[in-house]
């Protein structure tokens, strides 16, 4: 009389992602390419100071949020790599190294980080809290308005100080104007990412 051995269950390992090698490296195309998207959109002039709003920083706290820390920073790195390498992904169909020298490239450089800190905080809470009420998904929100006032803002005041040769407060004047808009874009970004992590739970379950 043979005896067999039950099948063990899949596991997933703790703290490994859920999606395979190359859905990473698809999502994090398609999620450079979002960026890339929003930045083509008309973008709406104001200040006078060379930096318009756009929905750039909509896709990027989005793309954080979804995929988290490490692949969040990644895709848009991705997306910020193959703007200076010349391709017109950026604001207005710019591209290139020039635009390193204007006034948004604080902003810019910010997105990379703003993305990883958004991922990481918003994985925090999504380990700690369970359920689908309104806290855990305040709670996402604020992580993308941390990293927006960690990284973006000052690091976009900074690019206008050095760009433009402005003081700190005049500088800081020209970067409040966003704020209004960043927390529309936030709620935005917060809202769609529900309705992701819905439909494809497995974008919930990663390490960083």
């Amino acid at each position: 009389m043979s005896s067999s051995v039950p099948a063990q269950p899949h596991r997933t390992v703790h703290g490994a992602s859920a999606l395979p090698v190359p859905t990473q490296v698809a999502v994090t195309g398609v999620f450079a390419a979002l960026i890339a998207v929003a930045a083509m959109l008309p973008p709406i002039p104001v200040g006078g100071f060379g930096v318009p709003i756009t929905l750039q920083t909509f896709a990027v706290m989005l793309t954080g949020i979804v995929l988290g820390a490490r692949l969040g920073f990644l895709a848009v790195l991705l997306y910020l790599v193959a703007g200076l390498a010349g391709l017109p992904v950026f604001s207005g169909f710019s591209g290139g190294l020039g635009v390193l020298a204007g006034p948004s490239a604080g902003y810019l450089l910010a997105f990379p980080l703003a993305a990883a800190l958004a991922g990481a905080l918003t994985t925090l809470v999504l380990r700690r809290t369970a359920g689908r009420g309104f806290g855990r998904w305040a709670l996402v929100f604020l992580s993308a308005m941390v990293a927006s006032f960690t990284f973006v803002h000052p690091m976009g005041i900074g690019g206008m100080m050095i760009a433009l040769e402005l003081d700190v407060i005049t500088a800081l004047g020209a970067d409040m104007v966003f704020w209004p808009g960043d927390v529309l874009k936030n709620v935005l970004a917060t809202a769609v990412a529900v309705t992701l992590f819905r439909a494809f739970p497995g974008l919930a379950q990663r390490r960083w």
